[in-house]
């Protein structure tokens, strides 16, 4: 049975106030919970996956209730899923759309695959700089060693 309104229905369901972030690459969709921290919240929480995407095949999408993260948090989702779209929910109304972008530096989320270098010896957080934000290329702050997006491990 089809008819013309079955292409508006939604996988997941309406979000009266929070964040929506989606189009994450379906193999993402769990780092991007982990950089949330989303298993630390008291809040409601509906996470899509594997669903279907013209754009990406199959692909991901979080709703977090009563939530909106600050634009630096949503921003380091762009080291494993660089194009996710997020959008800001008031009322059921969508008030602010962003994609999140590549930051320049990056503090104490991603592992330095150097085992010498010294934060994988010393009690000290990682550093990075971005040395390409298109394909998420990282240089260590202290090694000098440089990692690129499929080598990232989060920490």
């Amino acid at each position: 049975m089809s008819n013309d309104n079955s292409k508006n229905v939604l996988a997941v369901a309406a979000l009266q106030n929070g964040t929506v972030i989606d189009h994450i690459p379906a193999c993402s969709v769990f780092d991007v919970v982990r950089l949330l921290g989303i298993e630390k919240l008291d809040k409601s929480v509906t996470i899509g996956y594997n669903l279907d995407s013209r754009k990406l095949g199959k692909k991901g999408i979080l709703k977090v209730a009563d939530v909106v993260f600050p634009d630096a948090t949503l921003n380091r989702l762009a080291l494993v899923a660089p194009n996710v779209h997020v959008n800001i929910i008031e009322d059921y109304k969508v008030v602010k759309k962003m994609t999140v972008t590549v930051p320049d530096e990056v503090v104490g989320l991603v592992k330095c695959n150097n085992p010498k270098c010294i934060t994988n010896n010393e009690p000290m957080s990682t550093r990075f700089h971005v040395i390409d934000k298109d394909s998420v290329s990282l240089r260590c702050h202290y090694c000098e060693r440089a990692i690129t997006k499929d080598e990232i491990t989060l920490l």
